[in-house]
This record gives structure tokens, C-alpha cells and sequence, in this order.
């Protein structure tokens, strides 16, 4: 089923008021588990779409094109998506021609 059908299918049966509560749920457990696997990573990856952890990270400017595009690929990565079933990814490969902010973790030791 398509997510938009999903979403209709699942509003149809519950009230805004309980698809909210639920959605909070979600994000809250997101947190959660979040806050217990951040200590398992090296790097912190924020793009306009989404919010990365991943053990490695390779960026490479394509200046050929105009603007020019970033190419990042993490591996061993964490995607934050409260509606993605499986958050760990073994690769990511990003595209975009907006900001990517990538920032290196404290060493777990510290």
C-alpha cells in the first residue's frame, strides 16, 4: 500500500487527536533510541532531509555540474526516520546541492 493510502487508511480509522498521540510515541521512542546507539558512532550527518550517524564518511564535490553537487557516503550508518522499519543501513549515498553538515563525535574514550 502506498504511504499516502497508509496515512488516509489510518486517519480514516483513528482521530486526529489519537494519530498525533501516536506520532508523539513515535518520535519519543526515536529519542530514546537514539540517545542508546549515538555512543556506537564516529559522525553526526545533518542534510535539509534527514539526520545520519555512521562510522565513516567520504565527501566528494562534483564541481562539473552548476551549482555544484555533494556526494556523501557514510557506512555503517543510522537514519533518523520514525517511519523507516529499519533504521541501521550497512551504506548511504547522498546527493544534494544544498548544506550537508557533518561533525565528528567525541571519542568514546573521552
Amino acid at each position: 500500500m502506498r504511504p499516502d493510502r497508509l496515512a488516509d487508511a489510518v486517519s480514516s480509522l483513528m482521530s486526529e487527536e489519537d494519530l498525533e498521540r501516536y506520532e508523539s510515541e513515535i518520535e519519543l521512542a526515536l529519542v530514546h533510541e537514539y540517545r542508546a546507539v549515538v555512543p556506537l558512532f564516529a559522525y553526526v550527518v545533518e542534510t535539509e532531509r534527514r539526520f545520519y550517524l555512521a562510522n565513516t564518511v567520504d565527501v566528494t564535490v562534483r564541481s562539473d555540474a552548476s551549482p555544484a553537487c555533494v556526494e556523501v557516503v557514510l557506512t555503517d550508518a543510522w537514519v533518523w526516520d520514525m517511519y523507516r522499519p529499519a533504521r541501521f543501513v550497512p551504506s548511504v549515498r547522498i546527493l544534494t546541492f544544498r548544506d550537508v553538515n557533518i561533525e565528528r563525535l567525541p571519542d568514546k574514550d573521552q
